[in-house]
């Protein structure tokens, strides 16, 4: 488990926004996940997709950080699964995030 979880570090610290999904961006495969890419297409944000259905282990060790999916990190923070992320864009603290993270 700690080589997954090194391999995730990995790609939040060399994303500056990360997705880790259920399917890839061009082809989501659970509604929660659909939503967060529609909303980060909102932003104009690009980001890196990753899927945890292709490994039981990355998806595991996604679920050992937080109990939903999709799971969203912008600069390396966590931010939180797709409700969350909806959340924060009614309220304009997405857009002020990504404003700041650029």
């Amino acid at each position: 488990m700690a080589d997954i979880q090194k391999a995730i570090r990995e790609v939040i610290e060399t994303n500056r926004v990360v997705l880790f999904m259920k399917g890839t961006k061009n082809f989501p495969q659970c509604g929660y996940s659909t939503r967060a890419i529609e909303i980060l297409k909102k932003h104009n944000v690009e980001f890196k997709d990753v899927n945890v259905l292709s490994d039981p282990e990355l998806r595991q060790g996604i679920y050992s950080i937080w109990p939903t999916l999709p799971v969203i990190y912008i600069n390396g923070d966590f931010v939180g699964d797709s409700v969350i992320l909806m959340e924060m864009s009614q309220s304009g603290e997405l857009a002020e995030l990504l404003a700041r993270s650029k």
